[in-house]
């Protein structure tokens, strides 16, 4: 039999081996990088295609940029696309003199605009100013909140500014839609005041025209936009007239 003191140098030596291999493990977890707690990413602040016939419509813009000769941009959705259309006369009036080009495409929202604007749609000029308008599609529904659809506002900013240095951006506030106020025009408004900040009122400025859509009690006329959301030719008289004086102000066309 083993004898006490054999029998405590035994239990003495296995106690140490003990504390040596926690103080191992616990030296092998302080040296280990922290993990980052993930980031829920801004979708309407990622860059995102959408289908073919997009696709196609975004690289005939790319085929326009190419020929040069631009000075003004106007950037957005459906609102920005019927400049070609239902306000096409006025467009022709106020803006294709400034040597004007319209990138607005029926349906974007500000993640599609931020793909285009990272896929060649303003590759190779240098316009003096950049007019955006853009939110109004990702405020349908649930799916966006007011700082999300803000955040993607910001994130072309940004981008605006990263591959058009020289261009200055006009941010306009999303348009009002809907006959009365609602939840969903007091989304678009909130978007709006975040998407505001981005103005250090020498490279990007920020302009808010919506009340001149409405009525005084904020009622929205169908004599303006027939489907309380896309402006008929008088609507976009309205645009034209609300924005011409500043456009022309930051083009140097004073």
């Amino acid at each position: 039999m083993l004898s006490a003191r054999l029998i405590f140098i035994v239990v003495v030596g296995f106690f140490a081996i003990g504390q040596f291999s926690k103080a191992q493990d616990a030296t092998a977890t302080a040296k280990k990088p922290a993990v980052a707690k993930s980031v829920k990413m801004n979708k309407a602040a990622k860059p995102a295609p959408r289908g073919a016939d997009w696709v196609k419509r975004h690289e005939s813009f790319n085929e326009i940029i190419k020929k040069g000769d631009v000075d003004l941009l106007f950037i957005g959705d459906s609102i920005t696309d019927a400049w070609d259309d239902t306000g096409k006369a006025t467009w022709e009036k106020h803006f294709a003199p400034l040597k004007a080009v319209n990138l607005g495409i029926s349906g974007d929202r500000t993640e599609h605009v931020l793909w285009r604007l990272q896929n060649g749609n303003v590759e190779g000029i240098k316009p003096k100013l950049a007019v955006l308008m853009i939110g109004t599609n990702n405020s349908n529904g649930n799916d966006y909140t007011a700082e999300e659809i803000g955040g993607g506002i910001k994130a072309i900013v940004t981008e605006l500014r990263k591959r058009l240095p020289e261009t200055k951006v006009l941010v306009l506030g999303i348009f009002p839609r809907n006959e009365k106020p609602n939840a969903q025009r007091a989304k678009n408004a909130k978007a709006s005041e975040i998407a505001a900040t981005t103005a250090d009122d020498q490279n990007v400025f920020y302009l808010d025209i919506g009340q001149k859509f409405l009525e005084p009690d904020g009622t929205l006329s169908k004599e303006i936009m027939p489907d309380l959301l896309h402006l008929s030719p008088q609507g976009y008289e309205i645009w034209a007239a609300a924005i011409e004086p500043k456009v022309k102000e930051l083009m140097g066309k004073e």
